[in-house]
């Protein structure tokens, strides 16, 4: 099989022409046939004429779709400068794994749920009058300022060590997103925790309802664009 250097590989980009290749693990294969990757680009993302190997540790699926398309070669090994890593984070990751690519998509679902449960039970409130109900709510969003500190850092944590804090479209939507979500939570429980009756209340009232259902398109908004990250939607 022929041997690419990373400046032959580059040039079968799938641009005027030429096949697509890309590399994984040392391996260089020949995907043109793939719909997923017309025009060189793979959910507009990732670029033919490249070795994938790291870009694949983020990805939904494994190395192992590869095996689909014909290896045309292999990749000449390159030395290349790594990321150093704090050592008690790697002994850390080497002895719970999961740890790699699992806290941010576990903790993440804690503030969705937290904050739609806010205004959702806000909502029936105003509708029941029922005190149970927005006592309830005053406790989600307690618990969704919380826990959206939590996301923020194992959201930072999961860009710096998969995506290697690349400037991600995405990424750069969610951390704007992210900071006026936590801004109005909290604003929104200090509220609440100096006057319980804020609900009760006319202009002010309002106000404040404002605040706490604004946080279902903000929650909505972020995680579709982190849903984008995990599994991409290729547009035709």
């Amino acid at each position: 099989m022929k041997e690419f250097s990373q400046e032959e590989l580059a040039r079968y980009n799938g641009e005027n022409g030429q096949p697509v290749y890309i590399a994984h693990q040392g391996k260089v294969y020949d995907v043109s046939a793939s719909k997923m990757w017309r025009g060189g680009q793979h959910m507009k993302r990732h670029n033919a004429g490249q070795d994938l190997t790291t870009d694949l540790q983020a990805a939904p699926h494994d190395g192992a779709v590869l095996e689909r398309y014909p290896q045309i070669g292999t990749l000449k090994t390159e030395a290349v400068p790594e990321v150093a890593m704090p050592a008690f984070l790697e002994a850390l990751i080497t002895r719970f794994p999961f740890l790699r690519r699992h806290p941010h998509p576990m903790t993440v679902h804690f503030p969705i749920v937290f904050m739609f449960s806010t205004a959702v039970f806000s909502l029936l409130y105003l509708i029941t009058g029922g005190q149970a109900f927005e006592t309830t709510a005053f406790h989600c969003l307690g618990a969704g300022v919380l826990f959206n500190i939590v996301g923020i850092s194992t959201g930072y944590y999961t860009w710096w060590l998969n995506y290697f804090a690349q400037p991600l479209r995405a990424v750069a939507i969610k951390q704007k997103l992210t900071t006026i979500l936590l801004l109005v939570s909290i604003v929104a429980f200090v509220w609440r925790l100096v006057d319980p009756a804020i609900l009760r209340l006319g202009g002010v009232g309002v106000l404040y309802c404002l605040l706490v259902f604004s946080l279902i398109p903000l929650i909505t908004v972020i995680g579709w664009f982190g849903a984008s990250l995990t599994f991409p939607v290729e547009k035709e």
